[in-house]
């Protein structure tokens, strides 16, 4: 199978790559880097022409930082659903977030740009599947919750279900033969502040650590975890970060 990965370059992106490598899949890496826009549609069907499937592993967000995130990303994927019509794509496979359509996330410009992004997958006439996500283990880190100074480290109380990229990356590859729709998730329950703690004791870095609120309560009190028809894959914190101790 020829598979176009739509934010190769990224983190997850990086990981589908080489996974659907190791499938014995041909791949095609598109990105800025490649000459791929998804904000112009620059390069895009050039790009999947030819292509069985397409991964969309990508996040859009607006060139310019008071860009409207919902119009960016709802406008990126209405580019990728039209280039893999046109194109003759079988299968669409769309990376998005569980439990977006929870009530907490109403005022939360990023997930609701993840939730217009499905609506336009959905709507598309192109066999699709969306797989929904938890929270990576490398979230341990990622700036929308975590504020890192030279001696210490800010961690907003998150209580995730964190799933391994590694595997998320296995999961969308599989999906293109399969297109069923999946949520996803970790087998531990575990708050940010000690995640992103075990992670950098982990990386050798002994910078402090400190819990501050969550921005609104329902990240902290459960929201976030996963529901009772997530798939539980492995690894969870303990192996993951044993693998980069030794990594």
């Amino acid at each position: 199978m020829k598979i176009a990965v739509l934010g190769a370059t990224g983190t997850a992106g990086r990981l589908v790559v080489r996974a659907a490598r190791a499938a014995d899949h041909d791949v095609v890496e598109a990105s800025r880097a490649s000459g791929v826009d998804l904000h112009t549609g620059a390069g895009l069907s050039d790009a999947i022409a030819g292509c069985d499937a397409v991964i969309d592993a990508s996040n859009p967000f607006p060139t310019d930082p008071a860009g409207d995130v919902v119009s960016a990303f709802a406008d990126a994927s209405r580019r990728v659903a039209d280039a893999c019509e046109q194109t003759g794509v079988r299968a669409l496979v769309h990376l998005s977030i569980c439990n977006i359509d929870a009530a907490a996330f109403d005022e939360f410009d990023y997930y609701v740009a993840k939730r217009a992004q499905e609506k336009v997958v959905t709507a598309s006439s192109v066999p699709h599947a969306i797989v929904r996500s938890a929270q990576w283990m490398e979230f341990a880190l990622n700036p929308a919750a975590v504020e890192q100074s030279h001696d210490r480290v800010l961690v907003q109380d998150w209580f995730i279900q964190p799933i391994a990229v590694a595997t998320v990356a296995d999961v969308l590859v599989e999906t293109c033969t399969d297109r069923r729709h999946r949520d996803i998730a970790g087998p531990e329950q575990i708050r940010l502040p000690d995640l992103t703690g075990r992670y950098l004791r982990a990386i050798d870095d002994h910078r402090k650590v400190e819990g501050v609120a969550a921005p609104f309560p329902e990240v902290s009190e459960g929201v976030l975890l996963a529901s009772p028809n997530t798939e539980i894959l492995g690894p969870g914190p303990t192996e993951w970060l044993a693998g980069l101790e030794h990594g």
